[in-house]
């Protein structure tokens, strides 16, 4: 890969070796070299500019989770050496909470959970990025709702306003990366079957889906079928059923000794004006950063379709913005 170090054999390979150095075996001071001084990281819940800033996160995360793992189960990608490269790198997380921290006193709590990111690298160096953690998978292993532990969290961080402010379109800062993927086929039938249900035709689900399809969604739950996933996008879009929806990126993929798969980055950004997974409608403003990927198959010859669904986003950041704006319990 010209301009990469030559100990990668390729982009998957340096996305899952440079995730291991860091994490694992304790090499954060590499983090000035593998990623730009002026990076912009965006999770749900906020936006981080600058490598200083995320070796601080690094320190305090691995501080209240020392033992954790970052096991890689895809780099689904695109682009090349020369251009840059984009992969969205789909994570089975295990840790302990051993130590004080951002999710309070250390409990001994074992957790798994996933993590989707998205990362765009060049000359050997990441420098743009969008992550989401399944944070409600965390809260719930640690004993919380989604919502409790985003009061808390407010509350902890100094109140309304002082607390920080999940990522936002107002809150949101462009980075070196502005690209929007590829034109395989796989991703634009991903595509095409999340436009179907963001614009309320569930019957996509039956036709897009394998019926023994596998699932794995926020709260890490697992889910088989077609019931599951239209429980699931019913429930999500039901309670912002007049955000607008946006796909931001899309990669298709079709790799040797691999399924094809596809990975998409999309949001909802609008209203909390329907009743859903997120219960009573409160108005308040919305913005939901999630990620998709997904494998293809065909079991009969000649008709593909969905078989595995891997979808992400942080329930905590959605509630952290409706209560800084309803104050309930604040």
């Amino acid at each position: 890969m010209k301009g990469f170090d030559s100990k990668f054999i390729d982009f998957p390979d340096y996305i899952l070796k440079i995730t291991r150095e860091i994490w694992e075996e304790r090499g954060i001071a590499t983090l000035h070299d593998y990623y730009a001084p002026d990076i912009v990281v965006r999770t749900p819940a906020s936006v981080v500019v600058g490598n200083e800033g995320v070796i601080a996160a690094t320190l305090a995360t691995l501080a209240e989770f020392p033992d954790r793992q970052l096991l890689g189960e895809d780099v689904i990608w695109s682009g090349t050496p020369e251009t840059g490269m984009l992969s969205s790198h789909r994570i089975i997380s295990t840790a302990t909470h051993a130590g004080d921290g951002v999710y309070g006193k250390a409990t001994g709590t074992k957790l798994t959970y996933r993590i989707l990111a998205d990362c765009h690298a060049i000359n050997n160096q990441i420098n743009d990025e969008w992550l989401i953690r399944d944070q409600g998978a965390i809260v719930r292993q640690m004993g919380w709702k989604p919502k409790n532990y985003a009061r808390d969290l407010i509350i902890r961080e100094g109140g309304p306003d002082s607390c920080v402010k999940p990522c936002t379109p107002e809150t949101d800062r462009q980075g070196p990366y502005t690209g929007s993927g590829n034109d395989n086929e796989w991703g634009a039938r991903l595509a095409e079957l999340l436009t179907g249900i963001m614009n309320a035709d569930m019957s996509v689900i039956p036709n897009a889906y394998d019926r023994a399809a596998q699932l794995e969604y926020p709260g890490h739950v697992t889910g088989h079928g077609w019931e599951a996933a239209d429980q699931f996008w019913l429930g999500l879009r039901a309670s912002f059923p007049s955000a607008e929806f946006t796909i931001h990126h899309q990669i298709g993929r079709d790799d040797s000794m691999m399924p094809p798969r596809a990975a998409i980055r999309w949001s909802l950004t609008g209203k909390h004006d329907g009743w859903g997974s997120f219960g009573t409608p409160t108005n308040a403003d919305v913005h939901v950063m999630g990620i998709t990927h997904a494998e293809f198959g065909s079991l009969v010859a000649g008709k593909p379709s969905l078989r595995r669904e891997y979808t992400l986003f942080d329930e905590t950041a959605i509630w952290k913005q409706i209560l800084l704006q309803t104050g309930e319990g604040l």
